[in-house]
C-alpha cells in the first residue's frame, strides 16, 4: 500500500486526498493551521459556474470544470445545489451584459417576466438577463467540513499544526500549499469577499451583476446569508479588506437590490489566491519527487476534482506532468 502525504487540507488537499484514498493509498494529510478552515478556500464563492468563468479564462476552465458538480455531488450527496447561474445587468450596463454573452455559451436570454420567476424578489429591476441552467454550486464551508469527515471515515489522518519536523517516510508527497510553495511562476492574487445576512432577500441561486467598473456575485447560503465578491487585485498581502473594496462591494450589493443596504455585516474576509500565467492551474512533478497542485486562481472548488485526479494518475501511472 502506498503511503502518500497530502500536504495542505485546503480544497485541492482534500479532493486528491479523497481520490488517492478511493484508490487504496494510505493517505495522511498536514495542514499548518489548527483545523479545517481560514484559508483562501474557506472564503471562496463555492460556484460551480464553467461556462460564466468563460468569460475571462481559457476554454480549459469549461472542458475541466464541466465535471465538477458531478464529482462533488458524488462525494457528498446533496451538498450541490444545481439551480443554475443568472446573470442580470442594469439598463445603462447592458453593453455589459452583451459583452459577457459574447465571451461564452450554454445560456438563455432572459427577460424581465423570466427574471421575475427566476428570482422573485428581482422582479421589476432587471430587464433583461442570461441564465445558465447547467451551472451549480455548493456551501464550501459545509462542503469542506463534509469532505474532511468522509476522508477520516476512509481512513484518512489528519495531522494540524504541523511543519516539515516528522513528515518522512512516505513514498509520496503532494503539495497543495497554494501560495505558501515556492515556485517562481506563482503570484498572488487578492480576493477580498463579505459576507451579508438579511431576511428581506432570498435568492435561488448566485446571482452575478454586471458593472464596468466593480462586477459582482452574490451566492446565497444558509439562514439568509450571502455572500458578495470578489476583488481581484495583484498582491499577495494578505492584510484586512481595505475600505475601498468594501465600499464596492457595499454599493454594487445595493444596486442588486436596496434590501442588501440594511443588511448586517456578518464577515470580511481576504484570501491570497495562487495563480500562474494566464491563469490555469497545474499539476506538476519536481526534481525532488514532489508533485504540486497549484495555480487554482479563482477556480479552486470548479478546477480541483479535475487535477486531483490528474494528480492521482501521476501517482499510481507515472505519466507525464499535467495541467489545464
Amino acid at each position: 500500500m502506498r503511503r502518500i502525504l497530502v500536504k495542505g487540507a485546503g480544497v485541492a488537499g482534500l479532493t486528491v486526498a479523497h481520490e488517492l484514498a478511493a484508490r487504496g493509498a494510505s493517505v495522511t494529510v498536514a495542514e499548518i493551521r489548527s483545523q479545517i478552515g481560514g484559508n483562501a478556500s474557506w472564503l471562496a464563492g463555492g460556484m460551480l459556474a464553467p461556462w460564466c468563468e468563460r468569460e475571462s479564462a481559457e476554454e480549459a476552465v469549461v472542458t475541466f470544470g464541466n465535471v465538477a458538480a458531478d464529482w462533488w455531488e458524488r462525494a457528498l450527496p446533496g451538498l450541490v445545489t444545481r439551480a443554475g447561474t443568472l446573470v442580470v445587468a442594469h439598463t445603462r450596463d447592458a453593453f455589459e451584459l452583451a459583452r459577457f454573452a459574447a465571451r461564452t455559451r450554454n445560456y438563455e436570454c432572459v427577460d424581465e417576466k423570466a427574471v421575475a420567476a427566476l428570482e422573485p424578489d428581482l422582479a421589476g429591476r432587471f430587464h433583461q438577463g442570461l441564465f445558465f441552467g447547467g451551472e451549480a454550486h455548493l456551501d464550501p464551508r459545509r462542503a469542506l467540513e463534509a469532505l474532511a469527515g468522509k476522508l477520516r471515515a476512509m481512513g484518512v489522518v489528519f495531522l494540524f499544526e504541523t511543519g516539515e519536523v516528522g513528515l518522512s517516510g512516505f513514498d509520496q508527497v503532494i503539495d497543495c500549499t497554494g501560495i505558501a510553495r515556492a515556485d517562481d511562476d506563482l503570484r498572488g492574487m487578492r480576493g477580498e469577499m463579505l459576507i451579508l445576512h438579511t431576511r428581506d432577500v432570498s435568492l435561488a441561486r448566485p446571482v452575478r451583476l454586471m458593472h464596468p467598473r466593480h462586477p459582482i456575485y452574490i451566492v446565497p447560503r444558509a439562514d439568509h446569508h450571502f455572500m458578495v465578491g470578489a476583488t481581484m487585485i495583484e498582491s499577495d498581502h494578505d492584510g484586512p479588506i481595505t475600505a475601498r473594496s468594501l465600499m464596492e462591494l457595499l454599493n454594487a450589493a445595493y444596486a442588486l437590490h436596496p434590501a442588501f443596504g440594511e443588511a448586517e455585516i456578518v464577515e470580511t474576509g481576504v484570501g491570497v489566491r495562487p495563480a500562474y500565467p494566464h491563469n490555469l492551474p497545474r499539476v506538476k512533478r519536481w526534481k525532488d519527487g514532489t508533485i504540486t497542485i497549484n495555480g487554482l486562481y479563482r477556480h479552486g472548488f470548479l478546477l480541483s476534482p479535475a487535477m486531483a485526479e490528474q494528480a492521482t494518475s501521476l501517482v499510481f501511472n507515472s505519466s507525464a506532468d499535467q495541467g489545464a
